[in-house]
């Protein structure tokens, strides 16, 4: 059987949105619980990382993570 995997790293790609006039890059995906932590940027100075829910996320990023 195969093991689930907790996390999957996207520190290393650059996949970047916007929500609310707040731009955000995704850093880790949690298939389990579906979550994304994500790093939040305010008039481009980091403001700290945050845990948003899929179900959140532009229906383009969602494409390029592919829960599964």
């Amino acid at each position: 059987m195969a093991k689930k995997k907790k996390s999957i790293d996207f520190a290393d790609k650059e996949i970047y949105f916007e929500l609310e006039q707040e731009r955000y890059r995704v850093m880790r995906f949690y298939p389990s619980n579906m979550t994304v932590d994500v790093t939040r940027y305010i008039e481009g100075k980091k403001s700290g990382q945050t845990n948003l829910a899929f179900a959140h996320l532009p229906k383009a990023v969602k494409q390029l993570i592919k829960p599964k």
